[in-house]
């Protein structure tokens, strides 16, 4: 008997208590906006990279370097055709997937300010790297200026984004709390009367010969 008491007590899944927990979510689930939309500045800055290459005269080199390498010397016109066709379908790709990515993270997103500037900072950013890596092109402090300036305005986005989902997170606490009828205060000149049908207090005033009958009714 002990036994079938134990079984009937016993949960029915042994993973239920973890159930119930809540697991937190991580930085990148919580913010998928701010994810996407650097994704799709990267997306767009390899998609500069592309078309640059696509025209650049340092396609050429580098299509004559594959032709060597081949020992397809005598066709090095056609191995150029072939790398800039590359290229040129990698800036499509590229194109394509950052628009994707964009048009996301304005559909998740709570700020289209925020995602479009975010968007802007990493696709300025990493477009700067991939011309001192491929190109050999040179910052001006110029740049480091408006680089920093981007950076602030992510910050100062960010912080106000965050102070108003705070502040409509406590309007929408305080709007939801119910009010109940019993907390309202009896007035000096009359009571509170509860009437079948009617969820809120009516206010009945108290008439003076009322008062004026209690009295004789002392006297008396």
């Amino acid at each position: 008997m002990e036994d079938s008491r134990s079984d009937e007590q016993r949960p029915l899944l042994d993973g239920d208590d973890h159930l119930t927990e809540t697991q937190p979510l991580s930085w990148t689930a919580r913010n998928q906006s701010i994810v996407l939309a650097l994704a799709s500045g990267a997306c767009a800055a390899f998609n500069g990279a592309f078309a640059k290459l696509t025209t650049t005269e340092l396609t050429t080199s580098f299509a004559n370097g594959v032709a060597r390498l081949l020992h397809l010397s005598h066709i090095q016109n056609v191995i150029e055709v072939i790398v800039r066709s590359m290229f040129f379908g990698l800036n499509l790709v590229f194109n394509g997937v950052m628009w994707t990515l964009f048009t996301k993270a304005l559909t998740r997103g709570n700020s289209t300010t925020q995602v479009s500037i975010i968007n802007t900072s990493s696709n300025f950013v990493i477009t700067a790297v991939l011309g001192v890596a491929i190109f050999s092109e040179s910052l001006p402090p110029l740049w480091w200026l408006g680089a920093a300036m981007l950076v602030a305005g992510n910050v100062i986005i960010g912080q106000k984004d965050e102070g108003s989902k705070d502040s409509s997170s406590i309007e929408s606490t305080s709007s939801s709390r119910p009010t109940s009828p019993e907390s309202n205060a009896e007035d000096a000149q009359g009571t509170y009367h509860r009437i079948p049908g009617v969820e809120q207090p009516v206010f009945i005033p108290r008439d003076e010969k009322d008062d004026d009958d209690v009295l004789d009714l002392e006297t008396s």
